[in-house]
């Protein structure tokens, strides 16, 4: 079960001081996929695991996994390892990875199809889940005190994107064209994901999550909306309505929400619309311009560009730069805009966090 969040605890865990609204210098660090193919210990893991599914359902693989990274950098916090399609999966959709090619479901092409997915309050969907919240338990405990937790899972609209298409695509054509044919089939697709998700979420804080992110990783491809305000209509909506869900149950809740794509003007909305802690922040936003346009309690998390810690070098070094200009004084997680590449030098992270450390 998950330890009572008190005063001493989140004094001792950095992350938690900072979605508490302090400023730290240096900032905390952690990246989003940190637990990934770039490290030599994870590839011998996952081979060892067989599928990236049994990979992810098995609490001890998942454990070990989680906390790689963090035995290799000494990162800050730590991101629970799992998927977010394994909630269509869940709802009894069929999701499989194809290696070098990635996740396939069945397409949800029509009603037909959504009639077969698990009701919400059917108990299948956590009785498939438990392994992960068994993983959540292992890794707190397993954690270094000082070492925040994360759980996640993915926005609404993103894992109805996945379920539609049948797979990622650029441009989302096949749930942007069920939107425009049958906009009814698709809210009831996206509230039955806010309601199973919201349990995800508490379940996962339950067994012991300091920290929950909602990864909206399409909020720059959104299908058209009456209102005008598409944004809304289909991300920060059902965003808002799972984070009131899981406050309702854990009032003290830490979440945060990461809106990839959706501009300068979106990320500015994101904390005062969803009632989030913190706003991720992608790479194709200028940190600087956004963290002029909130205000100076706002927490933000990021955006240092995949590519950039590919790069390395002068370059690594002048971005963390900017990131830590651009935050100095002010609430900020250390972050990527995006997750981590496969062909990420290891040296490169540790330039990062070097750079980082060496800062104060």
């Amino acid at each position: 079960m998950a330890e009572a969040k008190t005063a001493a605890t989140v004094a001792e865990r950095p992350v938690l001081r900072v979605l508490s609204g302090e400023a730290i210098s240096p900032p905390p660090a952690w990246m989003m996929r940190q637990a990934g193919r770039y490290l030599p210990e994870y590839r011998a893991t996952r081979a060892e695991a067989g599928s990236f599914l049994d990979l992810c359902y098995n609490p001890a693989f998942a454990t070990e996994v989680t906390l790689q990274p963090i035995r290799r950098f000494g990162f800050e916090a730590s991101i629970l390892f799992s998927d977010i399609l394994v909630i269509p999966h869940a709802l009894g959709q069929d999701v499989r990875f194809v290696e070098g090619e990635g996740p396939r479901l069945d397409a949800l092409e029509g009603r037909a199809q959504f009639e077969r997915l698990r009701e919400a309050g059917d108990p299948a969907i956590f009785s498939h889940l438990a392994p992960v919240f068994e993983a959540v338990e292992r890794i707190r405990g397993a954690l270094p005190h000082e070492t925040t937790l994360l759980g996640f899972c993915g926005a609404p609209w993103t894992v109805a994107s996945y379920m539609i298409g049948g797979r990622g695509t650029v441009d989302l054509a096949p749930a942007r064209a069920l939107a425009a044919a049958d906009p009814a089939l698709l809210d009831a697709l996206l509230d039955r994901l806010v309601a199973v998700q919201t349990e995800y979420l508490v379940r996962q804080l339950r067994a012991g999550a300091d920290v929950v992110q909602i990864f909206e990783s399409h909020a720059g491809v959104l299908p058209e909306s009456s209102d005008g305000d598409a944004l809304k209509r289909y991300s920060l909506g059902p965003i808002t309505r799972m984070v009131q869900g899981v406050r309702a149950q854990v009032p003290d809740a830490k979440i945060i929400v990461f809106a990839k794509g959706s501009g300068l003007e979106g990320h500015a909305r994101v904390v005062p619309e969803t009632g989030a802690s913190a706003v991720g922040v992608d790479w194709g936003v200028d940190l600087a311009a956004l963290r002029a346009r909130v205000p100076a309690s706002t927490v933000t998390q990021g955006n240092l560009h995949p590519e950039t810690l590919i790069e390395g070098g002068r370059a690594l070094d002048a971005a963390v730069d900017a990131i830590l200009a651009a935050t100095e004084g002010l609430p900020h997680i250390f972050n990527l805009g995006h997750g981590i590449t496969p062909q990420t030098p290891i040296a490169h992270v540790e330039q990062m966090l070097a750079r980082l450390r060496g800062s104060r």
